[in-house]
Order: structure tokens, then sequence, then C-alpha cells
């Protein structure tokens, strides 16, 4: 696969706390010279990245309720409904976990859901992030379910905020729970094209990937 094939998989994070507005502008642009699919960005962020992307054929997905997905629903959906007006074509949303380990299934589909019920009417995709470094098996196939329940579009390994990242036992199970319903986004811990590539020959559709690795990849492919 070529570095120009892989970055149509990579939505590349910039999503750390401390990053400063020329450090978001720099990174856009080099994710945007690199034809990434997505920049992955906090919501206070994305009127800046709309801009820089503008013409591109990078597009903006906001997080919400990063990294620990526990802020109260209505509050998730306000602040999707506010980055779609803004341009966001896309949302990655923290699921709450902490609902999913106490057997709260119920409430944990009604979450996703509330975002869904914003993000469906403007086309724009929802990809649910269940953290499953804090999960065992089980609960990672309910999940799965529950994103599918909820009308969410990918169920997404990891924040890369929480533990070791995507592993591949992890990425197949939610394959396999799957199937063709649900797509699986990979993210955390991918810091080089070998294992990019490898959970794409897996079957996952996207990659989440901090840009500094992204911008590694690329360099490593120029000549």
């Amino acid at each position: 696969m070529t570095i120009t094939n892989l970055s149509r998989y990579m939505d590349a994070a910039i999503l750390k706390p401390e990053t400063t507005t020329q450090e978001l502008t720099e990174a856009v642009n080099l994710c945007v010279a690199n034809q990434a699919f997505a920049v992955v960005v906090k919501p206070a962020d994305v009127p800046r990245a709309i801009e820089l992307c503008v013409g591109s054929e990078t597009i903006v997905c906001a997080v919400l309720s990063f990294p620990f997905g526990a802020d109260i629903s209505a509050s998730k959906a306000e602040i999707a409904r506010e980055v779609i007006a803004q341009g966001a074509k896309e949302i990655d949303m923290v699921a709450n976990y902490g609902w999913a380990l106490s057997g709260r299934w119920a409430e944990v589909e009604a979450d996703i859901a509330a975002v869904v019920s914003v993000a469906k009417p403007a086309e724009v995709l929802v990809k649910v992030i269940v953290e499953t470094a804090q999960l065992n098996s089980e609960t990672i196939s309910r999940f799965v379910e529950a994103c599918i329940t909820a009308g969410a579009d990918y169920i997404k390994t990891s924040t890369g905020f929480n533990g070791p990242g995507a592993q591949e036992e992890d990425v197949q199970l939610m394959l396999d729970a799957a199937g063709d319903r649900l797509l699986v986004k990979p993210a955390g811990g991918i810091r080089d094209a070998e294992r990019a590539e490898m959970f794409v020959n897996m079957g996952a559709q996207r990659l989440g990937i901090n840009w500094t690795s992204c911008q590694s990849m690329w360099a490593m492919a120029t000549p």
C-alpha cells in the first residue's frame, strides 16, 4: 500500500490539551498537504480547522466528551449540534464506558443515540470510542451491539489517553461482532506504517493516529 493510499485511512488526531493555535495550524496544514482523510480536533478548534481545510481532500472531525465520556447526554448532543453548524463532517464521541461496566446498557445506547439524532439529519458520521483497554471481551462485543442499536456508523477502540490503544485481538473481536453492520476504527498506539497497514488488511475502514505519528510516516515515505 502506498503512503498516499494509507493517508486516506488516516484520522489524524490533534488533541493534546496544550496545543497552541500555531501548533494546530501547522498540524492541520501538514495533514492537508498529505491528504489525510480527516483531522480530529477539540470542539473549540473546529472553526480554525475548517478554515484550514477549505478546498482540500481533508475533512474536520470533532471529538465529544473527550477523553472520559462522562458528560451529560444532552450536553454531548448540544455540542454536536454546534460543531456540525460550524462545518464538522464527522464526530468521534466517547461513550460512557463506566455505565457499560455497570451494565447500564439502555443508558449507554440512549447516550449514543442522543448524538446520532443530531448528526444523522445533517449526514454527519458518528464514531463511538469505547476505550477497549478498560473492557473485557464480553463488554466489547456488547458495545458493538449498543452502537448498532443506537445508529452509530463506527466503533472505535481508544482515545489514546487511557491505556495502550488498539490491540489486534480487540480489533478482530469488533470486526467479527460487527460483520457488515458497523465499521471499525482502531486508534491509539499506531505509530508506523506497518502497524497501520496491518489494521487495514484486517478490515478496518479508518485509523486513529496521532498527527505526529502521521508526520513520521509521511517523512519516512519521502525520498
